[in-house]
């Protein structure tokens, strides 16, 4: 597991955008709570920086009104697939403002988070030597097929090194692939018990339908990766993909 990143500010130090780490948004008060935990730990590991949270929907400051108070800002997507609100509203919402701004990628499945999603497996009681456990891991679904074969990828990555009997992913809102087809899938590869992993940064009403499909399986679930370290080195490091590409321009 890699530590957070900590960057000593430059001396002398040179000005720099401001971070502004943009989520979907929820009616789901949970949701923004993890964002703006998010910030504060960026803000913790980088004080000099200037972190705003911005939202697309549902809650507020929403992004236009965060670009339009900002002279010059990177959006770092606080989401994991690169899919419609990445790559259609985002910029649209950027050109839409007038502002200055550079786009960051999304967090996608960086191998920070994905030891996160180790840890809240292991917070469950999930043991990699258990030969008897499949592993669920439940994701939100787009109608990106390309987006839906990158979180594909994450069952296989989480289970390198363990004896678990295998690992599937599940999409909570698009018609295949549904939590109950991968837990069946998982029983046929020889699964006694089956555990969920949400593949989600933050709790809210997509993670609780399934955790009542969890509650109607008699299934543990493990907690969304959350306000964490790494998840906070993970936007820092999406921050400084676009910052650097700056100065080396």
């Amino acid at each position: 597991m890699r530590a957070a990143r900590v960057v000593t500010r430059p001396n002398p130090p040179r000005p720099e955008p401001a971070l502004i780490l943009t989520a979907h948004g929820s009616a789901d008060p949970r949701s923004a709570e993890v964002t703006h935990a998010v910030a504060g730990r960026i803000r913790r590991l980088r004080p000099w920086l200037d972190v705003r949270a911005a939202f697309l929907d549902h809650t507020g400051p929403r992004l236009g009104e965060v670009l339009r108070q900002t002279p010059d800002g990177v959006v770092v997507p606080f989401l994991l697939a690169d899919a419609f609100h990445a790559r259609t509203d985002i910029p649209a919402m950027i050109a839409e403002s007038g502002c200055r701004a550079g786009q960051a990628a999304v967090l996608g499945e960086d191998p920070a988070l994905l030891a996160v999603a180790r840890q809240r497996l292991s917070e469950a009681g999930v043991s990699p030597d258990d030969e008897r456990l499949g592993v669920l891991v439940a994701a939100v679904g787009s109608s990106s097929a390309a987006a839906n074969a990158r979180t594909a990828t994450v069952p296989h990555a989480l289970a390198v090194g363990t004896r678990w009997a295998g690992a599937e992913v599940a999409f909570a809102t698009v018609p295949h692939n549904t939590p109950a087809q991968a837990a069946a899938a998982l029983r046929h590869r020889g699964a006694d018990h089956v555990v969920i992993v949400p593949w989600f940064l933050a709790p809210g009403r997509i993670t609780d339908r399934v955790a009542g499909f969890a509650a109607r399986e008699a299934m543990t679930m493990a907690e969304p990766l959350g306000s964490h370290n790494l998840v906070a080195a993970t936007v820092l490091d999406r921050f400084d993909e676009v910052t650097s590409s700056a100065v080396a321009a």
